[in-house]
């Protein structure tokens, strides 16, 4: 059972609403994510130099917003959504289908070539679409330059998928304020050999079957419930920061602005329009010559008229008086006074009041659609991440290296001088709640590592600082994570994304307080399993009577091979056969956590 921490109780201002507002939830909060960085992940490590090996990948990214994305390779093919600026794109082959035309970036463009692929800002196609891939016109994107791998020293173990897409490529290099850099401290000695597998060969497949695992998400980089253990141990955030990031040193970064998206796609109408109040506070619109009291709310109005979607800023007062009402531009900042805050009423969460500027980008041409921007500073952004990714309650230094790994995972992606956003509020990048987030023991920890980030002892570039909930007594290397579909691997070595034993000298797990330490799945019968994995054709052998489960890292599994009653075999990464598993399993049964998985239980 998942850990949740009590929440306050948030007392949101009453005003009339002409409508209840869908979607209107909590969601869980507190729980450092497995999953979490699954996919985030995917968006950050893929060094590959081709695109035409559907066992390979490559990253690109739209010259211009709104590129559709389609079930095949031609505009007779129905659409399955649009990708805007700066989203990352994975492409696992090129194929020629029918010709499109297209402007994009003030230039006609034209082509037969089509990308296919398989994830989207490190989400799978099938989770987003419904499907395996979907097309995109090869003249509307470009590819992303990938950051030079580290050497690849041979690792001390031997070579889990914890991703249901395979992993991209950061949209920039690090910002390049240059710190100086301190070492960090030699992390504490651990026991070095993983625990001993229980499948010394192929295991033919018993009566009843039932998965054993440890940990919760892909295993890479910082584990969250690890660095807690760790803290409560009398370890410093550079100490813990050091075991999980080798060989790199702490140094320090300006405090830049980010963007975060904070509401997507938005179907605005004359009805429904975006609306936003400005709390605590004054607050002013960029290019209106006004100031406007607190609690009074912007309607941020569409009206369209053939191809063309006109804008208008609507300003009541909270009793009702109009305070400002003409055409305004489909770009405008709203920005808060200090101390005060603005809610954006139109997002459908509770989490919805930012400090800072909110950025309202209505569509063009015929289209009505509204992204909201949230633009502040790192370290006013790192209040609503932090207190969303762990605990408050947990011991300081725990919450220090989160905040820095968070840091550096931000300041890794900024990509300013493109697109219209550096990243989501969501899972596709880090959990972002804004104001209402808020704590005191976090924001002390933000504010006693201010602008401290990770570097390689290399070079100095800010590190790729992926982190994830449980490791399950051990972390990964990141290229035997980031795998094809069939378990090749197709990612480049980083030599402080390693993988290690996250023990103590007794043995003991430092994650043992999370409630996915250890784990296990249902029992169901042979024929269950043997039904299952035979209707899906990546791991169809006919009657599966036997798992290979012996190709594993530091202690995650690479790939599973499927036996077959007639010989046969077929080999998938563990993530596409925990996916599979996972989608057939009955609603409610305990899913395959990790890639740190076997048929009996592990030590």
């Amino acid at each position: 059972m998942r850990r949740l921490r009590m929440r306050r109780l948030r007392i949101r201002l009453p005003e009339p609403r002409p409508v209840a507002r869908p979607g209107w939830s909590t969601p869980p909060k507190r729980i450092p994510r497995g999953a979490v960085l699954t996919a985030i992940a995917a968006a950050a490590l893929l060094l590959i130099v081709t695109s035409t090996s559907t066992l390979g990948a490559t990253m690109v990214t739209p010259k211009c917003d709104d590129v559709r994305l389609r079930t095949g390779p031609s505009t007779t093919n129905s659409s399955k959504g649009n990708v805007d600026e700066g989203a990352e794109v994975t492409v696992v082959a090129t194929v020629s289908g029918g010709s499109y035309g297209a402007d994009c970036a003030g230039e006609y463009r034209s082509g037969s070539n089509w990308h296919k692929i398989s994830a989207v800002n490190g989400r799978s196609v099938s989770s987003l679409y419904g499907v395996n891939y979907v097309y995109g016109a090869t003249k509307l994107f470009k590819t992303l330059i990938n950051p030079t791998p580290a050497p690849t020293a041979a690792p001390t173990a031997a070579p889990s998928a914890g991703s249901s897409a395979p992993p991209t490529t950061a949209p920039t290099s690090a910002p390049t304020t240059d710190p100086g850099t301190t070492p960090a401290p030699t992390a504490t000695v651990a026991p070095t050999a993983p625990p001993p597998t229980t499948t010394p060969g192929p295991v033919t497949l018993p009566a009843s079957v039932t998965f054993h695992g440890r940990g919760w998400g892909h295993g890479v980089g910082l584990s969250q419930y690890g660095a807690q253990g760790r803290a409560a141990d009398g370890q410093s955030a550079a100490t813990i920061l050091a075991h999980y990031f080798k060989k790199t040193v702490l140094g320090t970064m300006a405090n830049k602005e980010v963007r975060v998206l904070v509401l997507q796609s938005f179907g605005a109408t004359s009805s429904n329009p975006v609306q936003v109040y400005g709390r605590g506070g004054t607050w002013a619109i960029d290019g209106i010559d006004k100031t406007f009291p607190a609690d009074a709310r912007l309607r941020f109005v569409p009206t369209t008229s053939g191809s063309t979607t006109t804008w208008k800023a609507l300003v009541t007062a909270a009793d009702g008086t109009t305070l400002h009402s003409g055409a305004t531009n489909p770009k405008i900042r709203v920005r808060a006074s200090d101390g005060g805050s603005l809610q954006l009423w139109s997002k459908p969460s509770a989490h919805d009041r930012y400090r800072g500027v909110l950025r309202l980008i209505g569509g063009s041409g015929s289209s009505s659609s509204v992204n909201v921007v949230n633009e502040l500073p790192m370290e006013t952004y790192l209040r609503g991440v932090v207190p969303a990714e762990i605990s408050p309650g947990w011991p300081t230094q725990s919450i220090r290296a989160q905040a820095i790994a968070a840091r550096s995972y931000a300041a890794y992606r900024l990509h300013p001088d493109r697109g219209t956003f550096d990243f989501y509020d969501d899972t596709r990048s880090q959990v972002y709640f804004g104001k209402l987030e808020e704590e005191a023991s976090t924001d002390a920890a933000i504010a006693a590592t201010a602008g401290v980030v990770v570097r390689t002892a290399a070079d100095g570039t800010i590190a790729n600082t992926l982190f994830h909930s449980a490791g399950g007594g051990a972390t990964e290397h990141n290229d035997n994570v980031y795998v094809s579909s069939t378990g090749e691997k197709v990612a480049g070595v980083y030599s402080y994304l390693r993988g290690s034993m996250d023990r103590r000298p007794d043995g003991t797990a430092y994650d043992s307080a999370s409630p996915n330490a250890k784990w296990k799945t249902a029992t169901y019968t042979r024929s269950q399993i043997q039904s299952w994995f035979a209707a899906d054709s990546r791991t169809n052998v006919g009657t599966v009577v036997a798992l290979d489960l012996r190709n594993r890292g530091v202690s995650r599994l690479i790939s599973v091979t499927l036996i077959g009653a007639n010989g046969s075999t077929k080999k998938v990464s563990a993530d596409v056969f925990r996916s599979i598993f996972n989608a057939h399993r009955p609603y409610g049964d305990p899913t395959i956590r990790s890639s740190l998985f076997d048929l009996a239980p592990i030590p």
